[in-house]
């Protein structure tokens, strides 16, 4: 009698002499991929995601705590060192006032990068708020709102900021954020108001308006979480625009005033000693422009990453 062994596990079945597929072995569903998922998927496999995440991360250490790597005091100054280059202990040199560049590119991160993270987040809520309902209610809001930002389109930032900013006295963090909050904005309407009639066009949230959700329903659970991905690309990229409109409004002399401590106000200084003692601009805009292409590349990973058809 031969021996009996345990039987193979099933593959198939047979129902009237027909082969079925047996049910997996393993009873647990797989989880459904959703796009943050496998955008998250494609930006670990992008190294240039890693490098301007990095950057990005410590450029925001060092405005949080600028001392951790800078232990003067950016507004200690001393004529005698006047444009004094590269010595021990300051590896940057001085600027014209003898104040220690390497010490003040530093600490010129903070409001910087505060202005741009602030004005982001303002002009991205802003925008997306009343884009959203724009695109979604339609009829005399979206014509309204439509107008509204149209007039905001119509006059160049950095005109309306050389303008605006001129006559408000005392260049301060919050008044340049309020500034290009106000005219910054209407980009990112446009971009939520586009999204949000896409989506409303689909055919689930056309079946969730027939099953009788609510307005605030569909917005929040069918239409927002796939309007969002054009908005936080268009958003990461203007943050380091932003960064860059700050700079130049504070090169100007009408964004961020002294004693603030800013990029834009240490390339206005040293411009015109860029013979005499050029260490006083290289730093200073070299700081600026790694900031902005990090933020540049981070905004390409992300776009790439949330666009479906560019993977």
């Amino acid at each position: 009698m031969p021996e009996l062994t345990d039987p193979k596990p099933l593959t198939e079945a047979t129902v009237a002499g027909v082969a079925v597929p047996a049910a997996p072995a393993d009873p647990q569903r797989e989880k459904a991929r959703s796009l943050a998922g496998d955008a998250w998927r494609d930006l670990r496999r992008k190294p240039m995601f890693y490098i301007s995440g990095l950057l990005i991360l410590f450029l925001i250490v060092i405005a949080i705590w600028p001392s951790a790597i800078a232990s003067g005091n950016p507004l200690a100054c001393d004529l005698a060192k006047s444009q004094m280059g590269p010595t021990g202990g300051h590896p940057f040199g001085f600027d014209t006032q003898g104040c220690d560049v390497y010490t003040r590119t530093v600490y010129g991160a903070r409001d910087s990068v505060a202005v741009g993270i602030l004005t982001t987040l303002g002009a991205t809520v802003l925008g997306s708020l009343l884009g959203g309902l724009a695109g979604f209610f339609g009829g005399i809001w979206d014509s309204l709102i439509s107008m509204v930002s149209n007039i905001f389109f119509g006059i160049p930032i950095l005109l309306g900021g050389v303008v605006f900013l001129s006559v408000v006295k005392g260049g301060s963090v919050a008044t340049v954020t309020l500034f290009m909050v106000l005219l910054g904005w209407p980009q990112i309407a446009r971009i939520a108001r586009g999204a949000v009639i896409t989506a409303k066009q689909q055919d689930y949230v056309q079946a969730a308006r027939a099953l009788g959700a609510g307005n605030t329903r569909m917005l929040l659970r069918h239409i927002l979480p796939n309007a969002l991905a054009p908005i936080i690309v268009v958003s990461t990229i203007a943050l380091g625009t932003y960064i860059s409109l700050e700079a130049t409004l504070s090169f100007l002399g009408v964004g961020l005033k002294p004693p603030a401590v800013s990029w834009g106000i240490d390339i206005s200084q040293a411009s015109n000693q860029i013979r005499n003692a050029p260490h006083m601009l290289l730093w200073p805009a070299g700081a600026l422009s790694i900031t902005v292409l990090a933020f540049i590349m981070l905004g390409d990973a992300v776009r790439d990453a949330l666009d479906p058809k560019l993977r």
